[in-house]
């Protein structure tokens, strides 16, 4: 897309580590581009680190003294001859000063303006510059201060069920849902002890809650040139400690009608805060159809593979043509139906705790009309430095429920052991008929799993016949069995192909 008289990009930074990294260089691979990773004391094998053509090394294993350090970051893009860097999600992805030292450094930015950075990083400045532009906001109160007795009466005046959430930030941390006036004060503390652990802010302010509202957002994509484009809505409705797990595109609560306007008021907000290179408006839909602004990510979402399913668009791509300058293309329709749903390594039966430990067996699913982004492989030590996020599971269907079924039959081929995760919640949530329905909203696993999620342990049968099987080196799936306990021991046997047990009377090889 670069046209005459563009800066060309030729080697880009990386300023991320996993599976983003090994997602971002696969795409500038493909375009010519060189590639750097940045890594820490953790990540010296990792694989995002092999993913690139060089790899710099940038601190001791905590984020904040590697991946989080400004002069590091920069020392290594100038040691590696880079002449761009790309943020990808988390860490430094939605700093404004690191933008500006980073176009500072007279490198390229693949990321919107420092000024649009700053603006949608206050969700109170962000929903008065959405008031002004337009977009419904959540109704709430932004300007009580830090007062208690204002923010008691500001809680009165909205009515329950409220939301306190923290001013800076994001991921759910600095939020507390109250459904009653005598546990506000404790939420209160709770959400401002969180909120300044993890951004430095402790400030925060109130919103109403919505009843079994669904999530939806809207990629939006904007030029040099003054030009932002939607490219259609994601639902990521269900989420656990308002943390997403699945996202789909299109959403199944979309009409053509509500699309448009959805689509319409997210570049309304766009422009209002002269948005460049790609971002995501995140807002509500009520049970009756209404959608307020929520927040806008002013970076390349975790989700972004189903956007670029039904689209056909690669984003990362785009990110760095309209960072050399180009326009930007007409906005594609959406084809098809693609759901992505999250493997993180944690337990769900124990409040959805990060868990640590060696990947001893990571065997993917390769099937027609499924994609998989990861930075592990086999062998890989997950880390309790980072976030933990394992892949990201991604199917596409002609429709809804042929990317369902097809996410169904990955997800019983998907082989994870060494540490716990959520991959069996994960068939549980796309096999369940509300799920198949479409009935989705934030509320889902609560709401189906009142008393946590516990997943049924495997049958003695089943480990017998996978420890037989892995013994013999069996390398095909193995679905689960129709309890739910495990794999089925049916399947593990037929694994193995010729190979059959016998009783001791009967002769091998079934010679008489």
């Amino acid at each position: 897309m670069s046209r005459a008289g563009e800066r060309r990009i030729t080697r880009v930074l990386i300023a991320n580590r996993g599976e983003i990294v090994v997602r971002v260089a696969a795409t500038l691979r493909a375009m010519g581009i060189g590639t750097v990773a940045v890594y820490s004391d953790a990540d010296r094998h990792a694989l995002h680190v092999r993913a690139c053509d060089q790899a710099v090394h940038v601190g001791p294993a905590p984020s904040k003294e590697s991946y989080l350090r400004v002069e590091a970051i920069l020392d290594a893009a100038k040691q590696s001859g880079a002449d761009a860097v790309h943020p990808g999600y988390g860490f430094l992805s939605e700093n404004a000063e690191f933008a500006e030292a980073v176009s500072a450094a007279g490198l390229v930015w693949i990321g919107p303006p420092p000024a649009a950075i700053r603006a949608m990083g206050s969700k109170i400045a962000a929903r008065k510059t959405m008031e002004a532009a337009g977009v419904p906001v959540v109704p709430g109160v932004h300007d009580a201060g830090q007062d208690r007795a204002a923010l008691v009466r500001a809680a009165d005046a909205i009515g329950y069920p409220i939301l306190v959430k923290a001013v800076a930030g994001g991921g759910g941390k600095g939020m507390r849902a109250v459904h009653a006036p005598e546990a506000l004060a404790d939420a209160l503390d709770g959400a401002e002890r969180e909120a300044r652990a993890s951004f430095g802010d402790g400030a925060v302010y109130l919103e109403k809650l919505l009843v079994e509202p669904r999530h939806v957002e809207i990629q939006i994509f904007g030029d040099a040139h003054g030009r932002v484009i939607s490219l259609g809505e994601r639902e990521c409705s269900i989420q656990r400690r308002h943390q997403k797990v699945v996202e789909e595109s299109p959403s199944p609560v979309m009409t053509p009608e509500l699309r448009r306007a959805m689509g319409e008021a997210a570049v309304r907000a766009g422009e209002a805060v002269g948005y460049v290179g790609a971002g995501t408006v995140e807002l509500m839909v009520d049970r009756e159809g209404r959608f307020y602004f929520l927040e806008m990510n002013t970076r390349l979402q975790v989700e972004h593979p189903v956007t670029e399913l039904v689209t056909g668009l690669d984003l990362v791509r785009l990110q760095v043509a309209v960072a050399e300058g180009a326009p930007l293309p007409e906005p594609p329709g959406l084809r098809g139906h693609a759901i992505e749903v999250r493997l993180y390594a944690e337990d769900p039966a124990a409040g959805f705790l990060p868990q640590t430990g060696r990947l001893l067996r990571y065997r993917l699913p390769h099937l027609p009309g499924v994609r998989l982004d990861t930075g592990f492989v086999e062998g890989d030590e997950v880390s309790v430095h980072y976030d933990p996020m394992l892949a990201k599971l991604i199917a596409w269907g002609e429709d809804r429920e042929h990317a369902r079924a097809r996410l169904l039959d990955a997800l019983g081929r998907w082989e994870v052991h060494g540490v716990k995760t959520n991959l069996e919640l994960l068939r549980r949530v796309v096999a369940h008929p509300a799920f198949a329905a479409g009935r989705t909203h934030t509320g889902f696993i609560a709401e189906h799993w009142p008393d946590g999620f516990l997943a049924a342990e495997p049958s003695e049968d089943a480990l017998v016949a996978l420890a037989v099987a892995e013994a013999l080196g069996a390398t095909r799936a193995v679905p689960p069995a129709a309890d739910g306990r495990g794999p089925s021991p049916v399947a593990v046997w037929h694994a193995l192909g010729g190979w059959r047990g016998v009783a001791a009377s009967e002769p091998v090889g079934g010679r008489r």
